[in-house]
């Protein structure tokens, strides 16, 4: 199967042991600020995209999410890959249709994950969600690059070996990148990528070890989640509290540099 170009230049971009750092904007504005900054793709995120709604995550609708992400590629020249959570449907041929609706906003990637949102059974059993991950890859048919993402460590379920089965499956099923969120111990990072054959991303996060060593081990992609987008929500509330609690205004001198680099990157 041959990958259209965007699809395809943004594959490249994924080196084992030089990793892609791909931040994840929220709206156009941040997506233009980071793309200023010199990074070489981005990434939507679910969670920073639900709170820019005033939402928790899990809670946006799939036109949401496809309409989201075109705000997104139009932002910038660079190939953006989004965060589709599980395909926001059950079924395959649910998913199936999400990921037509990436390839025709634009997308050069995306990413279906195997949670299934219930409490009582947080993964979908191994063999329908490989069967939904064959049905992406079907879908998306060379013209973005799709990651397959086990959510063991996401649900508080931390079968390392549960979790490498599901990332090998969803490579046999046809997934271009995998991907299991939270993962933080070097030497489970280091087990995933000798495990696989595919580019493996991972996820920022407390504890994480640092890029050098990630690069060490193998990893191709890391990524951030909706971490940019709660730092930013950090500082409006200490600007907030400073304004509301202590009558002063110091956050306007922080936020200089934050303002100068906005107009510059939106003047662009």
């Amino acid at each position: 199967m041959n990958m259209n170009e965007l699809a395809k230049h943004f594959l490249d971009l994924h080196r084992r042991g030089d990793p892609l750092l791909i931040p994840n904007p929220w709206d156009a504005g941040s997506a233009k600020l980071l793309a200023s900054l010199g990074f070489e793709a981005l990434a939507t995120t679910s969670s920073g995209f639900a709170a820019a709604l005033g939402r928790v995550d899990n809670s946006v609708t799939r036109d949401e999410a496809l309409g989201h992400s075109a705000a997104i590629v139009a932002a910038t020249s660079l190939p953006v890959s989004a965060d589709l959570e599980n395909g926001f449907a059950d079924d395959a041929d649910g998913v199936a249709e999400t990921v037509r609706g990436a390839v025709e906003a634009g997308l050069a990637g995306c990413s279906i994950e195997d949670s299934t949102g219930r409490d009582d059974e947080p993964l979908y059993a191994l063999e329908h969600a490989a069967e939904r991950m064959a049905a992406a890859a079907q879908a998306a048919d060379g013209r973005l690059v799709l990651t397959g993402r086990a959510e063991n460590f996401v649900v508080g379920r931390e079968d390392l070996t549960d979790t490498i089965a599901r990332l090998q499956a969803y490579q046999q099923a046809g997934a271009d990148v995998l991907y299991a969120p939270r993962l933080t111990r070097i030497e489970d990072i280091r087990s995933v990528v000798e495990s696989v054959d595919r580019p493996v991303n991972v996820l920022a996060w407390t504890g994480l070890p640092a890029v050098s060593e990630l690069a060490a081990a193998g990893v191709s992609r890391i990524s951030v989640g909706g971490w940019f987008a709660f730092s930013a929500l950090a500082a409006l509330i200490e600007a907030a509290t400073e304004l509301r609690e202590q009558g002063t205004y110091g956050y306007i001198d922080a936020a200089r540099g934050g303002a100068a680099a906005a107009a510059r990157a939106f003047a662009d």
